[in-house]
């Protein structure tokens, strides 16, 4: 039990202040080989802590990430990254949020935060692209058992192309759902 609360605390500080590159990963995969039947509550704990973790990221940007941000990028960058953010709230940061390192994911987290994405969207995107990366790894470990790193290694291209078709799917959807939301101007 103490294994899914300390990869939520992990998954945290990764997410947040620290940097443990693709220590979630492996966790979630070498706990649910351990353990299958709690594949879904490891991957949910990593889920939920990477989420918090975010959060904290993403508030700071908020709050005065504006400064950090034109530090890392170069300032004819940040205006169009600034639109494509307007354009793409859920793509922008589901995509990185399923990539796995040496994605540097806090930087699209920062920026969402300074560009003022929609907090549902971000969370969204957020629970997501995470959810999908960490219940994969956590089902292909308690499926596949010790084989999961091998089988991993032996069909990544397909599994990456599934799952970014999922995030394709899940933004059209989005997007979908967006425009019959929106209030229709009157005709004349």
């Amino acid at each position: 039990m103490a294994g899914g609360w300390g990869l939520l605390l992990i998954a945290f500080i990764d997410s947040s202040f620290g940097t443990l590159p693709i220590v979630n990963d492996l966790l979630v995969i070498w706990l649910s080989v351990q353990d299958p039947p709690r594949w879904a509550f490891y991957a949910g704990m990593a889920t939920l802590g990477s989420v918090l973790g975010c959060l904290v990221v993403f508030y700071l940007g908020r709050k005065g990430g504006d400064l950090l941000l034109r530090k890392k990028v170069k300032p004819h960058q940040v205006e169009r990254l600034r639109r494509w953010y307007e354009r793409n709230e859920f793509l922008t940061v589901a995509v990185p949020a399923l990539m796995p390192p040496p994605t540097p994911f806090k930087i699209f987290v920062l920026a969402a935060g300074v560009f003022q994405v929609r907090l549902r969207y971000f969370l969204a995107a957020l629970i997501f692209g995470r959810g999908l990366r960490y219940f994969g790894w956590g089902f292909l470990g308690a499926y596949f058992g010790s084989q999961a790193l091998t089988y991993l290694q032996h069909n990544f291209l397909q599994i990456a192309g599934i799952a970014i078709g999922l995030i394709l799917v899940g933004y059209l959807l989005a997007r979908l759902a967006e425009r019959f939301r929106r209030p229709r101007a009157p005709a004349g």
